[in-house]
């Protein structure tokens, strides 16, 4: 059993890293928080100079590479800007579902514009009236000649109003028990007539990411932009969610390291009652505690990353790094505002921002309470 990265995912990680630190300048970072702008020349080099979409063949503008190598450039983002790092990787959302079960057409069309970094892309799964519960939908789409027609609205959806296209979860059959087997999966461009995004208001964190609702009023798609066959949309979504879950693992590992990084540099110049806050005893405690709990997620996250790759999917452990990573996140941003005191609690000291981006990876992609269910039922059947 070898822990250790290959040289290439290494150069990959390096190179990311250093990127990071060229780019994601701590002032335009603030700036771009407090205006809730993406921050869209960064995505772009990024995309030019193949950070996004790594894990695409060559033949849609990608590297070849695996999620692994995609998670790894994740984190290194998030750990140097929680903000800056989490919009640029989340930018090419749902993409991987045209990847994974789009016909070549779609993936030709769309697929290199969003690993160049010229579109964003979203996936419109969640509404209003269900929210994780994605087993029933109120958008519908209808048939029409060598159309779809879709009417409905869905909420909280990731780059709405800047991507170019959605991969839009519909009920396609009305009379299928259970409903889940009548949901497809349909790509709609952001230019299409009769499609309209709303922001969804002010929000705690992730300022320089777009959330909005996504309105279909009588959208005319073509038939051939049904992504996969009719009526697995439902089973499409599932194992999207086994990738992405990672994906949101390495985010909240990132913006751990990143806060805990930040913590442990104050903590070494910070004096108080004549010494070092780092030489406190309680605060030594507060470090190992929170070093060993990254630790923790990264080991988790990169074992679910390279089963992904070996092909051996597993939806438990991924919910397991989800989860954790997750959880870790908050809870270090949480202890390095407490180290850093009132300073913690300020703007220009980082760590309050990325307590308030950290919350975000134990809520979408499925709450941690849904995670839990994967988990235990997992955990359940093997029981039997």
């Amino acid at each position: 059993m070898d822990f250790e990265l290959e040289k290439s995912q290494k150069d990959i990680q390096k190179a990311a890293r250093e990127f990071a630190k060229g780019e994601f300048d701590k002032e335009l970072a603030l700036e771009l928080d407090r205006k809730h702008e993406f921050p869209r020349k960064i995505w772009q080099k990024a995309g030019q100079l193949g950070f996004i979409g790594v894990h695409y063949p060559e033949a849609y503008a990608g590297q070849g590479l695996g999620v692994m190598e995609n998670i790894l450039i994740a984190e290194e983002f998030c750990a140097r800007d929680s903000g800056i790092g989490s919009a640029v990787i989340l930018a090419s959302f749902a993409a991987e579902c045209v990847l994974r079960f789009g016909s070549e057409e779609l993936k030709q069309k769309f697929l290199p514009a969003v690993a160049e970094g010229k579109m964003l892309s979203g996936g419109a799964f969640t509404e209003s009236g269900h929210g994780s519960d994605i087993t029933a939908l109120d958008t519908l789409a209808v048939r029409h000649g060598e159309e779809w027609i879709i009417n409905g609205t869905k909420t909280f959806i990731t780059n709405g109003g800047l991507a170019g296209f959605y991969c839009t979860l519909c009920q396609t059959d009305v009379g299928c028990s259970p409903s889940y087997r009548g949901i497809s999966m349909i790509l709609v461009e952001a230019d299409r007539p009769g499609l309209t995004t709303a922001d969804v208001g002010e929000k705690m964190g992730i300022h320089m990411m777009a959330t909005a609702e996504v309105n279909y009023k009588d959208v005319r798609v073509p038939a051939a932009n049904l992504i996969g066959k009719e009526g697995r949309g439902f089973y499409q979504v599932l194992e999207f969610f086994d990738e992405s879950r990672i994906l949101v693992a390495a985010q909240a590992l990132g913006i751990a390291q990143g806060a805990f990084d930040r913590a442990l540099a104050y903590v070494k110049e910070r004096q108080q009652f004549g010494k070092r806050i780092a030489d406190f005893q309680v605060t030594q405690h507060k470090l190992a505690d929170m070093a060993t709990k990254i630790e923790l997620a990264r080991l988790m996250t990169y074992k679910a990353a390279w089963n992904y790759d070996q092909g051996r999917i597993d939806p438990k452990l991924t919910s397991m790094a989800k989860m954790y990573a997750a959880r870790t996140a908050v809870e270090v941003a949480d202890e390095a505002i407490q180290l850093l005191g009132g300073y913690g609690y300020m703007t220009e000291y980082e760590v309050e921002r990325f307590y308030r981006d950290a919350k975000i990876t134990e809520i979408y992609e499925g709450t941690k309470e849904i995670q839990k269910n994967t988990i235990a039922s997992a955990v359940l059947g093997k029981l039997k």
